[in-house]
Parts: C-alpha cells; sequence; structure tokens
C-alpha cells in the first residue's frame, strides 16, 4: 500500500477524538483485510500512539489477582490509536 491509500483507508476509518485529534479501532484495521503493518507504521509516523487502557476493576479477596490473570492490561494489544490534530491533513 502507498502513503495516499493508507491515508485514505486511517481517513476513512477513524472518528473523532476527545483530543481534538482522530481514534482508529485496531479491530477495523483489521477487518478492511488491509496490510496491517504498514498501517500501523504509517499510523506510528504520523504520531499516533496507543490510547491508554482502562484498568479492569481490581478483585478483591484471596484469589482474585489468580482468577483475573494478576495485571490483564498489561498483555493485550492496544484496542485503539490515536492520531493527533492534523495528522490527517
Amino acid at each position: 500500500m502507498d502513503d495516499l491509500e493508507i491515508k485514505a483507508l486511517v481517513t476513512r476509518l477513524s472518528r473523532p477524538h476527545r483530543s481534538g485529534g482522530v481514534v482508529i479501532e485496531r479491530a477495523a484495521i483489521l477487518a478492511e483485510g488491509a496490510d496491517f503493518a504498514a498501517v500501523m507504521d504509517w499510523i506510528t509516523e504520523h504520531a499516533g500512539t496507543p490510547e491508554a487502557a482502562v484498568s479492569a476493576t481490581h478483585r478483591q479477596g484471596l484469589h482474585g489477582s489468580q482468577m483475573s490473570g494478576g495485571n490483564a492490561t498489561a498483555s493485550r494489544a492496544p484496542l485503539r490509536f490515536v492520531l493527533p490534530r492534523g495528522a490527517l491533513n
């Protein structure tokens, strides 16, 4: 994929983010069937960053950390990527 194709894809799949930039879902990129690695490189080159993961509720009790896998958010891939204002211009 060339730069213009990736920009068109990201523009089409993204939506406004509260920061003033745009956010794009990892699942949307994968579902599109595009070259995922090329799209992720493009996002990184345009100052895109993974959206901060919301920490899961901490389970209480003796075996709470074992049931939730300890820190479940640390091993998961980011679900969304945020591009700053003006990155698609």
